[in-house]
């Protein structure tokens, strides 16, 4: 399950209104709560950082929700930066800790975001060159604010974030339920202690009363009855109005907008981020490039390591249950500044000259350069095959079956299969073999180590006694004594019949009807060691990560009617499910066969 409100902030300071100062140390001057005017008159707060010696800097901005009091005391990013002759902006966000507004994530964090760097521009320590970063949120931000075309943003470092709203607040078209968990824990302590509501006031009350209060709210039916942020998050009800394939959510697009900003972009991400997998940071890269085809230099990287979510993460060689070589783990602060020394400073360290593509292949264990991604692959269809009177079909590499076969299972809304982690990361599903509503498919032990890089792609053909389904296809990695890892977060996995093709809007499906499900956003990079097996799962749900398909035609926003339903997954013929993988062939030859 997702869980930013562990991996972005410390326990937040108490909301000071506050009076700038400036406070000498010995190797930067801080100015504290500094105004900053945005243009419909609501002022934000910012922390200024600059060297001690007089002069023009470049600039970063680091803007947040999360409390600018607990970023300076949680990063070395800020104090790094200074030291490397960086004058930095650490400013609270519209209507959070010290400044003034209403906070309505994201949405008001274009503008602002493009008020906040014009105004660094034009201070009189500054050179009129910003660059920004963070990640998450604090990355987020950097993409709202870099379309709305900033004249002096020239580089930013966006990492772990997203690309548009439905692999962002829906996956698949199922809605995230990991937005109440961050309201509760992030956001709501902020908002008591501003309106003087009762409640949870630090993230600490908070995380202690989500033991008792985190479970009934996952639970409750429709979503929209969950009164425990009614107070505290009216715009979460506002999110839950607007289906994904809503115009509304425009503000949240970045697909179709490279060509608005001109900065030089290094994209940043994890194969486990729970929050956006790497789907944000590889749509983002793709997207520059397109509309930078022409130039010598796009000006954009991309750099994908094995972590979780968070930039304390980055820093280790595990995931979860997962243990990777020592090298996965990198140094943040000094791949960030060493971008913004190429790009906000001019200086010639190499950065230009090397391959724009960087990715940590797990179980290699090793890091690859690409100029290209994905890196040339030999696609790759597997079958799905059922073995009559056996509880785990199999995945054959190869043609369709010509006799067409299907298996089905029921699913019950109100028994879920259900993810037993509440961690991120890679984690041992192996007893999920045993449950009759979720479908298994092994590949034979494999006869030679088998590299899978790239985007990996689900095509299911199903078809439900029932009005709505959801199907979850998760691909892991069997080791020969039985344990399954995950090779990605949830959320990436995951369609809903009736969003099967979101250009169309919702289209309810008939009864009995064998649909063509596609599932395109999966991705890894992993080698399936010599011995290990390759495995599917196929599943109707997966909570408490993604809300529940009530399976009645019926949205969960809105309604309690739940019923079970018989899903069915057909194999052969003109309806053979399959899942295609982008194998790279090992150096001394073409890719084993499976």
């Amino acid at each position: 399950m997702k869980c930013w409100a562990r991996v972005l902030l410390l326990a937040p300071t108490p909301f000071l209104a506050g009076q700038t100062s400036q406070i000498p140390t010995p190797t930067f001057v801080t100015e504290r709560n500094v105004a900053v005017p945005m243009r419909d008159g609501v002022v934000l707060r910012a922390d200024l950082l600059r060297p001690t010696a007089e002069g023009k800097y470049p600039v970063l901005v680091y803007r947040t929700p999360y409390g600018k009091d607990a970023a300076r005391s949680e990063y070395s990013t800020f104090r790094r930066a200074v030291e490397r002759g960086y004058a930095l902006v650490i400013e609270d966000v519209r209507g959070r800790y010290h400044s003034d507004g209403e906070f309505r994530p994201y949405e008001n964090e274009g503008r602002d975001g493009y008020d906040t760097i014009e105004w660094a521009a034009a201070q009189p320590w500054s050179n009129g060159a910003v660059g920004t970063f963070g990640l998450s949120y604090p990355g987020a931000v950097q993409w709202l604010a870099a379309v709305e075309s900033p004249p002096h943003l020239k580089a930013m470092v966006p990492a772990m974030t997203f690309s548009g709203p439905q692999n962002f607040f829906y996956a698949g078209g199922t809605w995230d339920m990991s937005w109440i968990e961050w309201i509760w824990d992030n956001i709501a302590p902020d908002v008591r202690v501003k309106k003087g509501l009762p409640g949870p006031r630090t993230y600490d009350e908070a995380v202690a009363a989500w033991k008792e209060e985190g479970p009934r709210m996952l639970r409750t039916l429709p979503l929209r009855e969950v009164e425990q942020l009614r107070s505290v998050a009216p715009y979460y009800y506002d999110w839950l109005r607007h289906p994904p394939q809503d115009p509304w959510w425009g503000w949240a697009e970045l697909r179709g907008k490279y060509g608005r900003m001109q900065a030089s972009v290094l994209n940043l991400s994890a194969w486990y981020d729970d929050n956006y997998g790497p789907e944000g940071a590889t749509t983002n890269f793709a997207g520059l490039l397109k509309v930078r085809a022409r130039e010598k230099d796009p000006r954009t990287h991309l750099l994908l390591g094995p972590w979780v979510h968070g930039v304390d993460s980055t820093r280790k060689a595990n995931a979860g249950e997962r243990n990777f070589a020592p090298v996965a783990a990198i140094e943040y602060d000094e791949v960030l500044l060493r971008w913004m020394d190429r790009y906000l400073k001019g200086l010639d360290n190499g950065t230009d000259r090397e391959r724009p593509v960087r990715y940590y292949v797990m179980g290699a264990d090793e890091w690859r350069e690409a100029d290209t991604w994905p890196p040339p692959a030999k696609r790759t269809v597997l079958q799905f095959r059922r073995d009559i009177g056996e509880r785990v079909g199999t995945l054959i590499a190869g043609p369709a079956a010509a006799r067409e076969d299907f298996w089905d299972f029921v699913s019950d809304p109100e028994n879920p299969v259900v993810n037993d982690y509440d961690s991120s990361g890679a984690h041992d599903y192996h007893k999920l073999l045993g449950r009759p509503d979720v479908l298994t498919f092994d590949s034979a032990p494999l006869v030679s180590d088998t590299e899978v890089t790239g985007p990996i792609e689900a095509r299911m053909f199903a078809s439900c006694d029932c009005q709505d389904f959801d199907l979850w296809v998760r691909l892991l990695d069997v080791a020969p004594d039985g344990t399954a890892f995950n090779l990605m977060s949830p959320g990436l996995d995951v369609v809903r019949a009736s969003y099967r093709d979101m250009k169309q809007g919702r289209q309810w499906p008939e009864p009995g009807r064998v649909y063509e499900l596609v599932l395109p956003n999966l991705i890894t990079s992993n080698v399936f060691l010599k011995g290990h097996r390759m495995r599917v799962q196929v599943h109707a749900s997966f909570a408490p990560n993604f809300s529940r398909n009530l399976q009645s035609g019926k949205p969960e926003a809105t309604s309690a009617e739940i019923r079970r339903a018989r899903i069915r997954v057909h194999f052969g013929g003109k309806n053979a499910s399959e899942i295609v993988l982008p194998i790279v062939p090992p150096a001394e030859g073409e890719a084993p066969n499976l």
